[in-house]
């Protein structure tokens, strides 16, 4: 397990967790109708105590139907029926405010194509006890991707890296959409001020919460190329994470040479937070 974040700045001493409180697992989709059922399924296998929010774009193939269809048979699964396609962005802010809203302690992201194995999810909630927030991450010790094409694996690990390295965040894998929530970390970020996509948002997500001081823990996970359905990846996004994150890292630089206020959510522009 490799720790991403730390200690919040300031010497801020060690914070003490409380209890975890009720999971809410976030599955966004659009066209996902091959995938619903069985990723649902596993989920509510895998953590039987979990609650799952299936954050539906309106899809053309009826997901969100099939999705309402298991809903009625099951009341630990909710549909939260969207006007369109907006993005993975809007579809987990969405859910985030949802679950925050009805009182979850725990919200997690995860993909509906299966390339995130439900099986894992215990590991990350275990972590979860003694950190902020927790990542799944292809790229630390025990980490791995499988049928995945070379050039997927390069842009992959090149955009953590070059995420890394200009923002400045010791996390391997900063793209990573696998992640569990602390509620009141999550409501600690400026949620109100996201407003990037795909995986500049889990970039800016990761970045905001080493910024803030959070204790960001990574486990390694298996990545699984999915089976059925289309890949969401685009051009389109792979640019915006690029100009997003050159943006970021230039304007933190001339901040701090500038002596400017910091990027909302950091330690320096809140008030100390409570061990």
């Amino acid at each position: 397990m490799n720790d991403g974040g730390g200690v919040p700045r300031g010497g801020v001493q060690e914070r003490r967790y409380g209890p975890l409180g009720k999971a809410l697992v976030i599955i966004p989709t659009y066209n996902e109708a091959e995938n619903i059922q069985a990723i649902v399924s596993r989920v509510r296998a895998a953590v039987p105590d979990a609650d799952v929010l299936v954050a539906d774009d309106n899809s053309p193939d009826g997901t969100g139907k099939f999705a309402d269809e298991i809903a009625v048979q099951d009341e630990q699964v909710q549909v939260l029926h969207r006007k369109g396609k907006e993005g993975l962005g809007a579809a987990y802010l969405a859910g985030f405010a949802w679950g925050i809203e009805r009182g979850y302690g725990v919200l997690v992201e995860m993909d509906a194509d299966g390339s995130h194995q439900p099986e894992e999810l215990p590991r990350l909630l275990t972590a979860l006890k003694g950190a902020d927030l927790v990542l799944g991450s292809r790229w630390v010790p025990g980490g791995r991707v499988v049928n995945w094409p070379r050039h997927r694996e390069f842009l992959s690990r090149g955009g953590s890296t070059y995420s890394r390295l200009l923002l400045g965040v010791p996390i391997r894998d900063v793209t990573g959409g696998f992640r569990a929530f602390r509620a009141e970390t999550l409501q600690g970020l400026g949620l109100t001020e996201v407003a990037s996509q795909g995986y500049c948002f889990q970039v800016d997500l990761a970045r905001r919460a080493v910024a803030a001081g959070y204790h960001v823990v990574e486990v390694p996970i298996t990545f699984v190329e999915r089976e059925l359905g289309d890949s969401k990846m685009s051009r389109d996004i792979v640019v915006e994470a690029l100009w997003r994150v050159t943006a970021w890292g230039v304007g933190d630089r001339a901040n701090r040479l500038l002596g400017r206020k910091p990027l909302s959510g950091s330690p320096d522009s809140r008030s100390p937070r409570s061990s």
